[in-house]
């Protein structure tokens, strides 16, 4: 096996992976297809051992290769990691830096406040990436992560930023059908909106909110920038951010005494706490995200 494989053959294989075909890989990458199928040949060679098949679909990962993905998307996250590094090096504060967060901060609530972090740096680039799948800082998928969950891993840097309040909304036109409910037990009688797949945050809601379940649900997504446009769409009662809410005019908050938090923490792997681009931008967004979360206990 020849050890000594560049780069640029791991990357044409997970072009490959991703995309299903060589032609499909070779526009995510900008090459030519001729080069792309050189790459994956020369990869099983240099390896020896056969990565694709091919059929009907186009090429079919063997056993071999889905075992090697993972390797070569870790391979993938430190290149764009040693670039971003790279990009910031010289006088104050410049080159990218990566963010990620859940759908709704990354949509809805961090992009005020990395609109004023860029006003403060314009040299600085900012790649965000709204997702409810957790990146991984230890592979480096991102630089820094704005997460509801604690972080457990001894390499990273962690902040506490506050309880983020949820509470049950509906547009005013929904309760002027339907009716304001006046109880937990009444919401049995209304449009809910939910998630369709199990979470433990729908799990964490039963002994609370016996309706909260996924044939209560009158409508049910596992997206959480779709409950909230459904909410504003009068579609029926939802769970949302607090502070989100107090934005929007026609939106009520129903039931208040149903008070829910999420747990916001603020991450980065240790190894960046010296970088000028990671640690005015973790500044910048604690300070956002603490005021954000004022925001839900002020008084409406």
């Amino acid at each position: 096996m020849d050890k000594d494989i560049g780069w640029e053959l791991y990357r044409s294989f997970l072009g490959v992976m991703q995309a299903g075909s060589l032609s499909g890989a070779a526009r995510a990458l900008g090459v030519a297809q001729p080069t792309v199928g050189r790459h994956v040949e020369a990869l099983e060679q240099a390896l020896g051992i056969a990565l694709f098949t091919r059929s009907q679909v186009g090429l079919m990962p063997t056993e071999a290769a889905l075992a090697l993905r993972v390797h070569a998307e870790a391979m993938g996250h430190a290149a764009a990691a040693l670039v971003r590094a790279a990009e910031s090096q010289g006088e104050g504060v410049q080159g990218t830096v990566r963010i990620t967060a859940s759908e709704m901060m990354g949509v809805e609530v961090l992009p005020p406040i990395i609109a004023r972090l860029q006003q403060d740096h314009p040299a600085l680039k900012v790649e965000l990436v709204p997702t409810n799948r957790l990146q991984d800082l230890l592979q480096r998928e991102a630089d820094i992560a704005v997460r509801m969950t604690q972080p457990r891993q001894d390499l990273l840097i962690a902040r506490h930023v506050g309880a983020v309040e949820l509470g049950l909304h509906a547009q005013q036109g929904y309760l002027d059908r339907r009716g304001v409910p006046a109880s937990v037990d009444a919401l049995a009688e209304h449009a809910l909106i939910g998630f369709d797949e199990e979470t433990p945050f729908l799990r964490s809601l039963r002994g609370s909110l016996p309706a909260w379940q996924r044939d209560g649900f009158a409508v049910r997504s596992d997206s959480d920038l779709a409950h909230w446009a459904l909410i504003r769409a009068g579609a029926g009662i939802g769970v949302c951010q607090v502070a989100l809410a107090r934005r929007e005019p026609t939106l009520v908050r129903v039931l208040p005494e149903v008070a829910l938090t999420l747990e916001t923490w603020l991450t980065m792997h240790e190894d960046l706490r010296n970088s000028p681009r990671c640690r005015v931008t973790f500044d910048a967004l604690l300070q956002g995200l603490q005021a954000h979360i004022a925001g839900s206990s002020a008084a409406p």
